[in-house]
Formats: structure tokens, C-alpha cells, sequence
């Protein structure tokens, strides 16, 4: 895994902006991490002298996607960023910007074809190793080791998705954690309002568990409204999420949540400008960097309530 900080990236890049250059931004869909993320790029660039950022959403429609990207092209930027909806994008963004000899960053969603990028392309992201991991081996350590689970998952396209949740699946095996059984996983898509319909669904059903884990934030707090509008109690029930958004501090804080492991939006978006400018002045670049993904309890809770996103 490599990392590469940020307050060195941005010291180099300050004292070489003399020269005004434009990045590209694509964003596939604007939901609360995404906005972030968003924000992120656009406050870093501020800091940069000379730097211009233009950007568009693609409204969750994966053929504007394509449509921005060529218009920024067209438009001869001298970078692009894009946070694509899906991974199999990847291979045609690739050769669209590579054939127009274009840097290419791809930001929080690994491309399919990420072992091939070339070297005028990168990825900024969080290992999603960590993300699923560190959720459920502390759900596990919560419910010591033996429990039912339910699990609300992203769009199975989705590379974070499928790897958070196959992370939930390897703690699971462990020994540690080999009484943890999964009674039901389905998608609901990265949403609050999908995560709620799922959940009201599964108790209509009578299914009982003693945790929820959520591929995001968003589907976690879905999940808990349903919870208490069927006056099933929260006491008991550990609800995990990804992201450390305010929602999911809020909710840690009120005690209905016990576990979210922020994914830093924000951290993405600042070192995705950084390499996109890199690469624009043809410099050499790792083609893989993360932002690590840190753990957040009731327990650490009041350092992170500044970083909500």
C-alpha cells in the first residue's frame, strides 16, 4: 500500500504554480459523500495560486458520465478527476483521456482495469481492505464473538461494496468470530431511504438479529429510523456504518449507533488535486494512493466530532 502525504504534495505544488492550469472534475452522483468529496477538491484547489477547477454530475447516469469526459477533452483541460459510479468504466475513461493525452484521476471508486493504468493515470482512495475489517471485528468484539447479523450493501458494481462486504465475510471465518452467522445481506444501494425500506422489510419478515452492518453511513441510519418507528428497541442492536458523516456522529453520539469508520471525503478530494497537478506537469506518480480509514466508538467519538462530514 502506498501513501503519499499530503503536506508534502501540497508544499511542492505551492512552490511550482506559477503556471495556471485547469482540472476536470466529474462527479457520477452527488449524495453525502460524494458532496464532501466534492468540497474537499474545491477548498484544496483555493489554496493552490493559479489553479482553475471546473465540474459537473452526472446525476447517477453512467453515459453523461462518458459525456463529461469528453467534453473536458474537447474543452483541452490539462487534467481530469473523475468519481465514476462504476469500476467497469474504468477501461473506456482510460483509453478517452489516454488517447487525448490527458491525465486521468480516478477518486474513491477503483476502475476495473487498475493493475493496467498507464503512468499518465492514478487512483486516490481509501484501502478498502481496512473499511470492512476494522467494522466487523469490532461488531464482533461487541457481541463477543457470537451473533446474528444482517447487512445492508452498496450497489454490487461497486467495488467498495463487494469488498466490504467480503471483508464482513473473512472476519467472520476467523476464529474469533466463527459463532457470527449473516441471517440476511441485500443491497440498498447507498441509501437512507433504501436502507429504511429494507430494514421495514426484514422486521414485517420477523427476522432477529443483534447487529446491522452497512456498506455506508447512510444505509446505517436508514436502518435505525425503521428500527424505531417499529418500537423495537435499540438496546441490544449494534449498527455499524462507513463514513463518519454527521448523521452517523449524531446518531453514535445519541446512542443508537455504536460503530462508523471515517473514510476521509474531504482527505480524497485534497489528494486528488495534488496528484491530478502532479501528473499534469509530468511527474512521476505512484499509481495507487490511500487515505487511511480510521475506526470511530462512543469511545473516541469526541475527537471526530469536528471531522463529521
Amino acid at each position: 500500500m502506498k501513501t503519499t502525504p499530503l503536506i508534502l504534495l501540497a508544499a511542492s505544488l505551492w512552490a511550482s504554480a506559477a503556471q495556471a492550469e485547469t482540472i476536470g472534475i466529474s462527479i457520477s452522483k452527488l449524495d453525502t459523500f460524494k458532496s464532501v468529496l466534492l468540497q474537499g477538491m474545491l477548498e484544496h484547489s483555493k489554496s493552490i495560486p493559479g489553479l482553475r477547477v471546473v465540474h459537473e454530475t452526472a446525476d447517477g447516469v453512467k453515459e453523461r458520465e462518458i459525456e463529461i469526459l469528453k467534453k473536458f477533452v474537447a474543452d483541452k483541460v490539462d487534467a481530469i478527476i473523475v468519481a465514476p459510479s462504476d469500476g467497469d468504466l474504468g477501461p473506456q475513461m482510460t483509453k478517452i483521456a489516454e488517447d487525448a493525452g490527458i491525465p486521468l484521476v480516478y477518486v474513491n471508486n477503483f476502475p476495473s482495469n487498475q493493475s493496467e493504468l498507464p503512468a499518465t493515470q492514478a487512483l486516490v482512495a481509501s484501502d478498502e481492505k481496512e473499511s470492512g475489517t476494522l467494522q466487523a471485528r469490532e461488531v464482533c468484539r461487541r457481541l463477543k464473538g457470537k451473533g446474528d447479523v444482517v447487512v445492508l450493501m452498496g450497489q454490487l458494481f461497486h467495488a467498495a461494496a463487494r469488498m466490504r462486504t467480503e471483508d464482513v465475510d473473512e472476519v467472520f471465518a476467523t476464529d474469533a468470530c466463527k459463532e457470527m452467522r449473516i441471517v440476511e445481506r441485500q443491497a440498498a444501494y447507498w441509501s437512507t431511504q433504501f436502507g429504511e425500506a429494507q430494514m421495514q422489510e426484514w422486521l414485517r419478515a420477523g427476522v432477529r438479529f443483534n447487529a446491522v452492518i452497512a456498506n455506508n453511513d447512510d444505509m446505517a441510519v436508514g436502518a435505525i429510523k425503521a428500527i424505531k418507528a417499529s418500537g423495537r428497541p435499540l438496546n441490544g442492536i449494534v449498527v455499524a456504518g462507513v463514513d463518519a458523516t454527521k448523521d452517523a456522529l449524531a446518531a453514535i453520539q445519541a446512542g443508537d449507533m455504536q460503530i462508523t469508520v471515517l473514510q476521509s471525503a474531504s482527505g480524497q478530494g485534497a489528494m486528488a488535486i495534488d496528484v491530478a497537478l502532479k501528473l499534469a506537469k509530468g511527474e512521476k506518480f505512484p499509481r495507487e494512493n490511500y487515505v487511511p480509514f480510521e475506526l470511530v466508538t462512543p469511545e473516541n467519538l469526541k475527537s471526530y466530532l469536528p471531522k463529521g462530514q
